[in-house]
């Protein structure tokens, strides 16, 4: 077989090995363009409280690597304090998101974050988030995410019914 038909069959190969897998397409070497009309939001894993939506804009969640996702958060919400593996990147798309440190939530000690507002969150900060009225909030963080909550009765997950 010559150089060039190994190399046309070589080439095929990846490119249908890219076509087959979705996360593909969100590698760092494609382009992304998403007006706000096509951001589609569902609703949140489980790992986080009832009424809250997701967005995934970039990223497979559950894997390594870059991941830009938006979360809606309906008003009077709360994320109690919990920490994750990775650090977390916040960007306030609208409305105020409180946030404060600690292993309870404390409204007196929160940060006002109105939209435009970032904040940065290093790896196993125990931290907690709060709204008065609904708020969107952009996250970037390197992949897989996770959540793992101070207070294991705080954990969705844990608590049947609560969905």
């Amino acid at each position: 077989m010559s150089l060039t038909i190994r190399t046309l069959i070589s080439s095929a190969s990846v490119v249908i090995g890219l076509a087959l897998a979705p996360w593909a397409v969100q590698a760092q070497d494609h382009h992304i363009v998403m007006p706000p009309d096509q951001v589609k939001f569902g609703p949140a894993p489980p790992a986080l409280p009832a009424g809250a939506k997701i967005a995934v804009l970039q990223g497979d969640p559950s894997a390594a690597g870059p991941v830009v996702l938006r979360l809606a958060f309906p008003a009077n919400f709360v994320v109690p304090p919990h920490w994750h593996s990775n650090a977390e990147r916040l960007t306030i798309i609208s409305g105020t998101l409180y946030v404060g440190a600690g292993d309870t939530v404390d409204r007196q000690g929160s940060a006002a974050l109105a939209a435009g507002g970032y904040a940065y969150l290093p790896p196993k900060m125990h931290h907690y988030a709060w709204t008065k009225a609904a708020a969107v909030v952009q996250i970037n963080l390197d992949g897989p995410f996770d959540i793992f909550y101070i207070n294991p009765n705080d954990d969705p997950r844990k608590s049947p019914g609560t969905r």
